[in-house]
């Protein structure tokens, strides 16, 4: 039995339960061929090596309901990684992002491979179209592994609903961010700016990281309602907090460390709370600068480098930095209070961990 707290070790069997189930579900494919192993890769390279902190959240919203460990919850958990690799398989195609982790994204992957192989027609319009059925792959994996884990069937009835809830409310979240960069912020204010990308943060990000993982767990474990909305708002608070760090990395983040170009989120036209804040304390010509240049793709270091250095003058990194430190406090409040609720100790210790390992990161 693994210790009950052992973040890695979790992380590691939540890896083998994504590698059996992606080898049990390819065998549907096998009929078919093996001319789909670039379509199943895809999947399988993504989800190597990840962090599995949705899958953490799920793992521990089961166990604070005193659940023992069991391998059919780490399949429950790992579901959570095959929804993760579908929406950054999608999103990659949206933002028409080269790099993931440190490699070539999946699209762009593939389409090298039309091109070593000669094949006919548009390479990346290829890469594109499988990186989405590659995508599609995760949706319906994720919905199997959820069904088959193992679990009492009753128990997953609990957490049916949030689970499918979860899944249709990203894709608003997704659709949400690309209006954003669509629309602009010409008409908006401040607070319109912040309400705005906070939105986009709620449901592109924090439900689907933090609070509906852990609230599926607690579902399906049987966790007192009383302690439900607490561990609600911890999800949403500690969800905005790793959010925003992960906006402040998109920007100033170590390439080496993240896996992504640095400033690829300002090439991309990101409206974040970082840019809302940078905008807001800009000087007038700073101001015009950024205005013009976000959302340029073909800015290059020198024009990132710029743009770092004027966000760094507007003072939005420490505005951004005291919104992470209240995030992080309402998020240990509301732990603190669902634990007086009766959840399970190791449970509240692991909750407790993951706050850290969810803020305190470079990548």
């Amino acid at each position: 039995m693994p210790r009950s707290t052992d973040l890695p070790g979790l992380r590691r069997r939540v890896q083998q339960a994504v590698a059996d189930q992606i080898a049990a579900a390819s065998r549907d494919l096998a009929e078919i061929g093996p001319d789909l192993a670039p379509l199943v890769d895809a999947v399988s390279t993504l989800l190597t090596g990840g962090k599995g902190l949705r899958a953490g959240f799920l793992y521990w919203g089961h166990r604070a309901a005193g659940t023992p460990d069991s391998d059919q919850l780490v399949r429950l958990a790992a579901s959570m990684e095959f929804f993760q690799g579908a929406a950054l398989l999608h999103d990659d195609v949206m933002d028409r992002s080269d790099t993931r982790r440190g490699m070539p994204s999946a699209h762009r992957a593939i389409a090298t491979l039309h091109e070593q192989r000669g094949w006919a027609g548009d390479p990346g319009r290829f890469g594109e179209g499988t990186a989405i059925l590659a995508g599609n792959l995760c949706l319906t994996w994720c919905d199997q592994l959820y069904a088959t884990c193992g679990l009492p069937v009753a128990d997953l009835a609990r957490g049916r609903s949030l689970f499918d809830r979860m899944r249709t409310q990203l894709m608003g979240g997704q659709f949400l961010d690309l209006l954003e960069s669509a629309r602009g912020w010409a008409a908006a204010d401040l607070d319109q700016r912040i309400e705005a990308a906070r939105t986009v943060i709620r449901y592109k990000s924090a439900k689907y990281t933090i609070e509906q993982p852990l609230l599926i767990g607690a579902l399906v474990g049987g966790v007192p309602d009383e302690a439900l909305p607490f561990l609600s708002a911890y999800g949403l608070a500690l969800g905005e907090a790793f959010q925003l760090r992960d906006d402040l990395l998109g920007v100033f983040g170590d390439p080496a460390a993240t896996g992504k170009p640095a400033g690829d989120d300002l090439r991309e036209g990101k409206r974040t709370v970082l840019i809302a804040y940078a905008l807001d304390g800009a000087d007038p010509g700073d101001r015009q600068i950024l205005e013009s240049q976000l959302g340029r793709a073909d800015i290059d270091p020198v024009g990132v480098a710029v743009l770092r250095d004027l966000i760094k003058r507007s003072r939005a990194i420490e505005r951004v930095e005291r919104l992470i430190d209240v995030r992080v406090m309402e998020a240990r409040a509301a732990l603190a209070r669902a634990a007086a609720h009766g959840l399970a100790e190791p449970a509240t210790r692991a909750l407790e961990a993951l706050v850290s390992t969810s803020t305190a990161r470079r990548a």
